[in-house]
């Protein structure tokens, strides 16, 4: 069986898995009563939403740690085969970034800052921290190409600038999922996508087991959104968000192709960049608003597009952006 199809095999595994356990998981979130807070300041239309489950980010990384694990394991132990262990970063800065999450989710349903979560500037710090320590293990641990550049055939070396740089890819990876997280289906759709990307990248550069793992991710995202499209069943929370944006950048990363991240993950990008215009151009206007609402999604619904024509019309152009930089990845 080549490569490819032992992928996409993978990626349907995570799929069944993902699935089957999600409805029990489901149940559990409604007996601890961990159901999702809707801010007083967003569309009208999201108060429905109130009390539906949210960490559902543990359903997709649980299976994503337990497949990638049990069909590496061999290859994990091997002292000899450094690509094959390689893949244990990606999984653990899945785990670290989906335990800050949990962290928030918890503090927002059933802590003392119920509806708000954790103060944003140590939710940032912790991301930081993180941060550095993954860009540290790319660089010195994995030795991960630095950058490369469509038509530039030769890997750019970065120096020790390749450290900030990286964990500005890592830390704006995560919060731009983490913004584009606010409709049903919509960020894991877009993640999907992305990573599916990067697997084919992946591939085309002979990393095996960094495209295994993308697939992986795909299949579990795909489970999610069985019970995430709309009407949402469950909710990824940060403990999702958090933890698919920040391995997102990591995969990026792994691949020296993170240039093109911008590209492949074009909705996150342009979602972040309507929040940060948005409160620039209210403070420089003292007042005024850019957008009827940010992050962008939430301004295409107040314009009197459905919560579902979002989606798809942001997926749709996601989806091209992601075969453009496939594409470019090529050059």
């Amino acid at each position: 069986m080549s490569q490819t199809a032992v992928a996409l095999a993978l990626g349907g595994i995570s799929f069944l898995l993902t699935v089957i356990w999600g409805g029990p998981f489901i149940r559990i979130l409604h007996l601890l009563k961990i159901g999702k807070q809707i801010r007083i300041e967003g569309p009208e239309r999201h108060i429905t939403k109130l009390g539906t489950p949210t960490m559902g980010g543990f359903m997709i990384v649980i299976p994503i740690l337990i497949i990638t694990g049990v069909l590496n394991l061999v290859t994990l132990v091997s002292p000899l085969d450094v690509i094959g262990r390689s893949i244990l970063f990606p999984m653990l800065v899945m785990v670290a970034f989906a335990l800050l999450g949990a962290i928030d989710d918890w503090q927002g349903v059933r802590g003392v800052r119920r509806g708000e979560g954790m103060r944003a500037r140590w939710k940032f710090l912790f991301q930081i921290l993180l941060a550095l320590g993954a860009a540290l293990v790319l660089k010195y641990g994995l030795q991960a190409p630095e950058l490369i550049l469509p038509s530039i055939p030769e890997i750019i070396d970065l120096g020790i600038w390749y450290v900030p740089l990286a964990m500005f890819v890592i830390v704006s990876s995560t919060n731009a999922v983490n913004l584009t997280d606010g409709l049903d289906g919509l960020a894991g759709l877009i993640a999907a996508t992305a990573f599916a990307a990067y697997g084919v990248v992946a591939m085309l550069q002979g990393q095996v087991f960094l495209m295994r793992f993308c697939f992986t991710v795909v299949g579990a995202l795909f489970a999610f959104l069985w019970y995430n499209v709309h009407p949402a069943e469950l909710f990824m929370g940060d403990t999702g968000s958090l933890s698919i944006g920040a391995t997102l950048g990591v995969v990026a990363l792994m691949t020296g192709h993170w240039a093109l991240l911008p590209v492949i993950a074009i909705i996150p990008v342009s979602v972040t960049a309507s929040v940060i215009l948005q409160i620039v151009y209210f403070r420089v206007t003292k007042g005024r608003r850019l957008f009827k609402m940010a992050p962008l999604q939430h301004h295409f619904e107040l314009l009197g597009w459905s919560e579902t024509q979002v989606v798809q019309r942001f997926w749709l152009v996601n989806l091209l952006a992601a075969m453009v930089g496939v594409a470019m990845a090529l050059i």
